[in-house]
């Protein structure tokens, strides 16, 4: 422990000597999870990164940040991106890239044992700050997401050829349709449903959730196969996707496209009137897409506005979809499952690549329908390879921790509700929750509240259940195009049912453990690279509107200040301890609430504000707010002390409650 000593004013500081993590047990926790790749990834096909990890970071120090350039007197400094990254950083003398202020850049820390701001040598210049397709780079520099594919991963796949239809199911006389997103980039899987005619089943259903059969073409230990484990899922921005697979399979050979012959892995499914699923297989097979359908369009059609197209399709495939998916709705109400409805925003972009309009993303019931079906398919997938003791990978989502239970139970007391104890709470006690605030200003937050006090759903070669859905086997299944994991349960299922090449092999299934960790922290990065990115489109489109007064929602509560997510929008922005009405603020953190110590004013999850935009930085994201009527709550806290004279002593509380509010 260091003592410094001023003399004249004697001022004793104690600085506490921090004792350095070892670098192996860091790694053995929190480090890449592809420091020892699995036997069938010994190799990434780059020769720059053969033998290297370079899919993370290495959190314990700074090495690498994403920032820009900004020239502050004589010498040029690099402003770092992420909120997260404290200090200041100064480029070195002599740089390998050229860069000028108000460019973006990739930057390596250059160690230095001395004091003062930490020096950087710059990697990549990104370009200028306000170009299109700025704010996506800077997410996948600053994540490390691999983005361009080696020129032997290309070569390799632009070499593969359709499969042939032999030893295949044919399944293209069935109306399989696809049903996406308007701005949907990759189609793989197809839906179909019938009533089943068995007079034993009376009032079931018959499905198919046919999925592309990526296995077909992508085999283990091929350069392809090491591409995809690297990346570990795709990554979608507002403006491009990053794609675990080239688009000669993405877009091509596993992209369902309609009235196109295409291989798939089928899942025939058959469940009774009461939605259990009652028996299932799995088969390779061919199929030819009826359509391309939207959700919106599939959503009219339904309501009885049907376009050309849903209009031919309506008896034989749309009314059918939503039969089944009426059933299977009934069937996850009765377990129980959780249905979080956390607002989704839609970025859209003009010709300029420059934000123009940002707005919540309805969610209708035939987002629910393709839900549904694909969970449906994902539990018949995890249970053919539970039940016959295959090993794969599972799904897997622990119950809350007893410390969130107890934080989620002390919050939902100030709204009159009592949850059970700890070890009895099951999913359907958390979905009544919900239920009581459907329709209400409180939905969003509580649906946000709940599922930040869940556990981290992750892959897993051990199962052990799905508690937010309610289910005891789980695995993904439906997305082998964007996700790995997907993709193993596809080559485990192919040598659980001895369908052909391309099944799991035995390198794979002693590895399975560590990819699940692998893949598991790649979601991730790929979620905090979107996010980061949403966050800064945002700031760019709040930030014409400086100024401007908006009505929100508090939706974090810190020991800082308040976090206020705007209507609309749903922008998220600090509204600081500084800019609260005078006083001097406690932090409740088990009833997520600040309150003012003297005058009594409550600032709660889920209340509502009106702000004003102070600031907004795009760089790195954030939204600074004030509060519009501050007058009106001093005058109302002052109302609140029945505009009594102060007690003795009281004058002087007050004036150390405003030094005290910064802190």
């Amino acid at each position: 422990m260091l003592v410094s000593i001023k003399l004249q004013q004697i001022r004793i500081s104690i600085f506490p000597i921090l004792k350095k993590r070892s670098p192996k047990k860091f790694h053995k926790k929190y480090g890449p999870a592809a420091r020892r790749l699995p036997p069938h990834v010994k190799d990434s096909g780059n020769e720059k990164t053969r033998g290297k990890n370079k899919d993370f970071k290495e959190r314990e120090d700074i090495t690498r940040l994403v920032g820009m350039i900004e020239k502050t007197g004589p010498a040029l400094h690099l402003r770092p991106a992420s909120r997260k990254i404290p200090g200041e950083f100064v480029l070195a003398p002599k740089q390998d890239i050229p860069a000028k202020p108000g460019e973006l850049a990739l930057a390596e820390v250059i160690p230095d044992p001395r004091f003062g701001p930490k020096r950087v040598k710059l990697l990549e210049n990104l370009g200028p700050f306000d170009a299109p397709g700025a704010v996506s780079l800077m997410a996948i520099a600053g994540q490390d997401i691999p983005f361009t594919f080696p020129a032997p991963v290309l070569a390799e796949a632009e070499a593969l050829k359709p499969a042939t239809p032999e030893e295949r199911e044919d399944l293209r006389n069935f109306s399989l349709v696809t049903i996406d997103g308007k701005d949907a980039r990759d189609f793989d899987d197809a839906v179909f449903a019938e009533a089943d005619n068995d007079p034993a089943n009376e009032g079931g259903w018959k499905l198919i959730v046919a999925i592309a059969d990526v296995s077909c073409y992508v085999r283990a230990g091929t350069r392809l196969d090491r591409e995809a484990y690297r990346r570990g899922n795709s990554v979608y921005f507002p403006d491009r996707v990053v794609p675990m697979l080239p688009e000669a399979l993405s877009n091509e050979l596993c992209s369902l496209k309609p009235r196109v012959d295409r291989a798939c892995l089928a899942a025939h499914l058959t469940i009774d009137r009461h939605g259990a699923l009652l028996k299932f297989r799995f088969n390779r097979a061919v199929m030819r897409s009826a359509a391309r359908l939207t959700y919106e369009q599939v959503q009219a059609a339904a309501n009885g506005n049907p376009d050309p197209i849903a209009a031919g399709l309506m008896d034989k495939a749309i009314m059918p979809l939503y039969a089944a998916y009426a059933v299977l709705l009934r069937a996850r109400k009765k377990r129980g499952a959780l249905d979080l409805d956390i607002q989704e925003n839609h970025i859209r972009l003009g010709k300029d690549g420059r934000v123009a309009h940002i707005g919540p993303r309805e969610r209708l019931d035939s987002h629910k329908l393709i839900e549904e079906f694909m969970v449906l398919a994902n539990v018949a997938a995890a249970t053919a390879l539970q039940d016959a003791g295959m090993a794969g990978l599972y799904r897997v989502h622990d119950a809350p921790s007893a410390e969130k239970i107890e934080s989620l139970r002390e919050f939902l007391k100030g709204f009159g509700i009592n949850l059970p104890p700890g070890k009895q709470l099951r999913p359907i006690d958390l979905a009544r929750v919900l239920e009581k605030f459907i329709g209400t200003g409180h939905a969003p937050v509580m649906n946000e509240v709940m599922l930040r006090n869940q556990s981290q759903a992750v892959y897993s070669a051990g199962n052990t259940g799905h508690f937010g859905l309610a289910l005891a086997r789980y695995a993904h299944f439906t997305s082998p195009i964007r996700r790995y994991a997907d993709l193993v349960a596809h080559r485990a299922l192919v040598r659980l049912f001895r369908l052909g090449e391309g099944g799991l092999t035995n390198d794979e299934r002693s590895a399975l453990e560590e990819t699940g960790l692998h893949i598991s922290r790649t979601e991730r990065r790929a979620i905090e690279a979107e996010r980061e990115a949403q966050d800064r489109y945002a700031s760019l489109y709040m930030a014409e509107q400086v100024g401007g007064i908006f009505e929100g929602r508090i939706s974090g509560v810190t020991r800082s200040g308040v976090f206020v997510r705007l209507a609309g929008t749903g922008a998220d922005g600090l509204l600081p301890m500084s800019s609260l009405p005078s006083d001097f603020y406690l932090f409740d953190e088990k009833h997520h609430r600040l309150r003012g110590r003297h005058h009594g004013r409550i600032f709660r999850l889920a209340d509502v504000l009106r702000v004003r935009l102070i600031a907004a930085d795009p760089l790195t994201g954030s939204l600074r707010f004030a509060l519009a009527e501050s007058d009106s709550f001093e005058r109302r806290s002052t109302a609140e002390t029945g505009n009594r004279p102060p007690r003795r002593g009281e004058k002087h509380r007050r004036s150390r409650s405003r030094q005290g509010r910064k802190f």
